[in-house]
């Protein structure tokens, strides 16, 4: 196999790893913003949830910034395609995750009551529009997307912003995300509290895990029924990287379970996704956060891992015109771009999870209500 066709697909997977990565670490940020409101019932403990994830929650928004980039460099069509289709979406994304640092920065800023409990709001508002956003953008790739390319390479969308919002698969993806992100999120709060902040987060995680599992399999019979993509042209995975002179591709009902058909084994990879959803809801039930954060990684990583295997090799299908969707063999970079490329991950992207399990080791430990009693507003605490 010529080195070209072995650095598209290290690509693939590492972007997985990196859309993993938003998924656990971000995902767990966003978790507890969208339920700051129902664990923290005053002031108070409010703030100990907030600085909980206080000293890292920006730091983890570098998973944000590795992911765009591995889509900008190693798959450049996809990048300019699919930010330009989603554009909308894409300015909803960015105005809900302005006002998150906006609310770090002014809500302790003034006493008032109504000001604090209007900031908290948008904590929540900044926690679960980009989750839900994060998981519907899967659902809508799954689904295909109305665009094609014209003779030039430029792409006309024949499609409303308001149907790959709004459409019924979509939400149920972005409702999943936004489960998955409490449940990630109530773990945290769990490690690093205590009563009564711990027991509601505890309350709250476990019944979103439940849920999480349930929309999952929904989705997973859901996705038999679906207009899938499979190619049934000749395919040339080391050839030039354009869209516009693709293979044959045909639009099947249940065509994203041909992968598993003829790789029986992939079937482990959704099946663990249910199962770790309701070991980690039980184990946040058992008093076991820590490990149950773990699980809940785990069931974020075979979430998006069974998207990936279910599209394999497609990254985002054209209904319009099948034979121009995008695959991981016509929307890649340079093999020359994608060495370098790799070169570079191999070096900062354990670099990056190093620094950040010393982060979150170095700011172990519980935060508790009384914390603040002493605590001035002039003081670092949020």
């Amino acid at each position: 196999m010529e080195i070209y066709i072995i650095l598209k697909l290290i690509w693939f997977v590492l972007l997985g790893v990196l859309l993993m990565g938003i998924a656990v670490m971000v995902g767990m940020d966003m978790g507890v913003g969208a339920l700051l409101r129902f664990v923290g019932r005053n002031d108070k403990e409010r703030r100990v949830a907030l600085n909980i994830i206080g000293p890292h929650w920006d730091g983890n928004q570098v998973w944000f910034i590795l992911g765009g980039g591995a889509i900008f460099a190693a798959f450049p069509t996809l990048y300019a395609t699919s930010f330009s289709t989603f554009y909308v979406v894409m300015i909803l994304l960015l105005f809900s995750m302005i006002l998150r640092p906006v609310a770090f920065e002014y809500r302790s800023k003034l006493e008032g009551s109504k000001w604090r409990e209007t900031w908290d709001w948008m904590f929540l508002i900044s926690g679960a529009v980009p989750m839900i956003i994060y998981g519907a953008a899967m659902g809508n790739v799954m689904q295909g997307v109305a665009y094609h390319f014209e003779w030039n390479g430029q792409y006309v969308l024949e499609q409303s912003f308001i149907w790959y919002l709004l459409n019924p698969f979509a939400i149920l993806a972005g409702v999943l995300s936004l489960c998955l992100a409490l449940q990630q999120g109530a773990a945290m709060l769990m490690i690093r509290s205590e009563d009564p902040i711990y027991g509601r987060a505890k309350r709250y995680g476990s019944i979103a895990g439940m849920i999480a599992a349930v929309l999952f399999v929904i989705g997973g019979v859901w996705v038999s029924f679906i207009q899938g993509f499979t190619i049934t042209g000749v395919v040339d995975a080391g050839g030039p990287a354009t869209p516009l002179h693709g293979p044959a591709v045909a639009m099947q009902a249940g065509a994203w379970l041909d992968n598993y058909a003829a790789v029986p084994l992939l079937w482990a990879v959704p099946a663990i996704g249910v199962i770790s959803m309701l070991a980690a809801a039980f184990l946040l039930r058992s008093d076991r956060p820590i490990l149950g954060w773990w699980v809940n990684a785990l069931a974020w990583v075979s979430t998006i891992g069974t998207v990936g295997v279910s599209m394999f090799p497609f990254l985002m299908p054209s209904t319009s015109n099948p034979a121009q969707s995008l695959t991981v063999w016509n929307a890649s970079g340079s093999a020359m771009s994608l060495g370098w490329m790799l070169a570079m991950a191999l070096i900062f992207v354990p670099a990056i999870i190093a620094y950040t399990g010393w982060i979150y080791a170095l700011m172990s430990g519980k935060r508790r209500v009384t914390d603040f009693d002493e605590a001035s507003e002039e003081d670092e605490a949020y």
